[in-house]
């Protein structure tokens, strides 16, 4: 059921029109009272009019772009692309193949309006851009990378993501893996559609490569411990080593920068300087990886051996240039941008996994005996 402006306002204990007011940010209200009229918008969930031609429409122009940090290329690459999809012709130049097939409706033809939002990891500023994004109709939502690993946190997101589908939203994953049984085959009407990395496939290649490099010494830095994303990268390494009968080596977490992996690498080699290669949660942290065993006298490949996750651009032209796994950041996030227009239709089942392919570079060569 719709909730009323009317209702917000007995909730906060005011009158509609201070509500208004609030909303519509035309005339000072007391803070007190302003704090007030959010919490109850917040309880209510009320989404307020938009203008008419979004109200005829059911939706707006805007697509919104959920990023943990925008100058993360991991984020970039895919929010760039996903931008550069979104205001494209649908029909012609984003992936359509000018014949009207089944995603080429009513919302694919006009490129639309793209912004995005930076959470900063912050759980609570991932959530209030969604409210933003209900407010305004939005006519697509991209969440992108993985999610935090916190039940409350993970039910009030799927259930604002469902909101947003009811009201006729297209929901987008890019990156990240499904919500529940909130996923759904695109009908034709509100769904989601997810594209998840294949991140513990990506990650037991690589230490599979290691092991039959003939390393048993192996030193892991991680990402944040309370992300999706890092369990399932260390859940992939883990079980390449079980499955090979090795003994895990040390694990130390951190942020996915490259100071955090010039910190671990020293924690690591303090507790285990016999180590023979070290993985990094991403190609960034590889950099301080690096970085902290140059310091150290030690060459790589030739003492200690690195690889990354990614295949970020720089990777390449790191000197020797980075073993890693390679993500098709670009293409998902275009494909994303395309879902988002409903220039595409879902995948079967709202569920595709995006695979992750072992790129091998000079970072990795067998130990020294």
């Amino acid at each position: 059921m719709t909730v009323t402006l009317a209702e917000v306002a007995a909730r906060a204990g005011v009158s509609p029109a201070t509500v208004s007011r609030v909303l519509n940010g035309n005339y000072p209200v007391a803070a007190a009272t302003r704090e007030r009229v959010l919490r109850a918008v917040d309880e209510l969930d009320y989404v307020p009019n938009g203008p008419a031609s979004s109200l005829a429409a059911a939706t707006s122009d805007l697509v919104g772009i959920l990023v943990n940090d925008i100058a993360d290329p991991f984020f970039g690459i895919m929010a760039g692309a996903a931008q550069s999809a979104l205001g494209e012709d649908a029909a012609g130049r984003a992936g359509g193949t000018g014949s009207g097939g089944a995603g080429a409706g009513a919302g694919a033809g006009a490129g639309k309006l793209a912004v995005v939002c930076n959470t900063g990891g912050s759980p609570e500023r991932e959530l209030t851009y969604l409210t933003l994004l209900q407010r305004q109709r939005a006519a697509a939502v991209i969440l992108t990378g993985g999610s935090l690993e916190d039940d409350a946190h993970q039910a009030a997101v799927t259930a604002k993501l469902a909101r947003l589908a009811e009201a006729g939203t297209r929901v987008v994953l890019c990156g990240r893996p499904p919500l529940g049984d909130a996923a759904e085959p695109d009908t034709g009407g509100p769904s989601f559609a997810t594209l998840a990395f294949d991140n513990r496939a990506g990650a037991r290649r690589l230490t599979e490569h290691l092991l039959a490099l003939g390393h048993r010494r192996i030193g892991y830095v991680a990402g944040p411990a309370d992300r999706t994303t890092t369990r399932h990268r260390l859940e992939g390494h883990r079980a390449a080593l079980r499955a090979a009968g090795v003994a895990e080596g040390p694990t130390a977490h951190g942020p996915y920068d490259r100071a955090s992996g010039y910190r671990a690498t020293l924690e690591l080699l303090g507790g285990e300087p016999d180590l023979t290669a070290v993985v990094a949660a991403n190609d960034t942290v590889a950099l301080g990886v690096c970085a902290a065993l140059r310091e150290r006298g030690l060459d790589i490949p030739g003492d200690v051996s690195v690889a990354g996750f990614d295949d970020l651009p720089f990777s390449v032209d790191v000197v020797p240039a980075l073993t890693t796994v390679r993500l098709p950041l670009y293409e998902a996030g275009a494909r994303a941008g395309r879902l988002a227009l409903g220039a595409e239709p879902a995948p079967p089942g709202g569920l595709a996994a995006i695979p992750a392919e072992l790129v091998v570079r000079g970072t990795t060569a067998p130990p020294r005996e």
